[in-house]
């Protein structure tokens, strides 16, 4: 007998991947865990039957993520990620020898444990002594702290459930005074193509463009994420994702990634027409 996974996107929209083994299930005080071994994706893990990683494509995403902002300002030194429970963020940052102190805010700490056993590329960095692991909530811990951060990254899931106070004015109020002069603050920003997705784009960008001095949206290609075409938010106090692009320092760093690079970097800020529009009206 077939064995499929089968998220529903929308109501009108399935993504079903075969299945060799279903590898873990529980549910921690958050949220429903899962582990899945599938023949195309390698393992995946899933949150509450949504899709947040998968071996075959966890590279695009924690890509750029992290390497877009760092592209801007290699000299960060200290680094706050709130969520990325997988560990792919904090393993994309560690391998700026630069970078001296991390952060790591995630409120499940099932997902790190469960990372550490089934998703050992990813979760490699968990364990570095440059990161500082923090199983709290990121609301709260973020009230706590100013002017400390070079970068922070909201690796968050999606604004429903443990995610939903990071999609909040406060809370990018609250990072933004944790920031330092030279601070940037990036997020996963959902969709544009469907309209739950969608709200939740417009909703988050049009709160960091009230609060940064610059806010921008940038884009991806992620297969198993809802449509494929996800995007990101770059918000900072100075610094301009384009403008102040360090191309050659950072391509010097001989830093060897499988998405980005910085020619990409210029043209994931090139937005197709309709997200512009959407995102430039701030209507829903």
């Amino acid at each position: 007998m077939e064995l499929w996974y089968t998220e529903k996107q929308t109501k009108n929209v399935r993504l079903s991947l075969k299945i060799k083994e279903h590898l873990f299930s529980r549910e921690s005080k958050f949220q429903k865990v899962d582990i899945f071994e599938s023949y195309e994706f390698g393992k995946l893990m899933t949150l509450d039957g949504l899709v947040m990683v998968t071996e075959k494509d966890e590279f695009i995403y924690h890509d750029m993520i992290v390497h877009v902002p760092m592209a801007v300002n290699p000299n960060m030194t200290k680094i706050l990620v709130v969520g990325g429970g997988d560990g792919g963020t904090v393993r994309e940052i560690v391998r700026y020898s630069n970078v001296q102190y991390i952060d790591m805010v995630e409120i499940d700490k099932m997902v790190c444990d469960v990372s550490k056993d089934f998703l050992p590329t990813l979760s490699c960095a968990l364990s570095n002594p440059k990161v500082n692991l923090h199983y709290k909530d990121g609301i709260s811990f973020i009230k706590e702290k100013k002017n400390e951060y070079d970068l922070i990254i909201i690796d968050s899931t999606d604004p429903i459930g443990p995610g939903e106070g990071l999609f909040t004015y406060e809370f990018y109020t609250d990072c933004y005074n944790a920031l330092t002069a030279d601070g940037i603050l990036v997020n996963q920003n959902e969709s544009a193509v469907y309209e739950n997705n969608r709200i939740e784009t417009i909703r988050a960008t049009k709160k960091l463009k009230e609060i940064f001095p610059i806010a921008k949206v940038y884009q991806a290609n992620i297969p198993t994420y809802p449509s494929g075409h996800w995007l990101f938010g770059f918000a900072s106090k100075k610094l301009h994702p384009l403008r102040d692009l360090k191309a050659e320092i950072w391509n010097n760093l001989s830093i060897k990634t499988k998405y980005y690079n910085t020619d990409l970097h210029l043209g994931a800020f090139a937005l197709p027409n309709y997200i512009k529009e959407i995102i430039s009206d701030g209507d829903i």
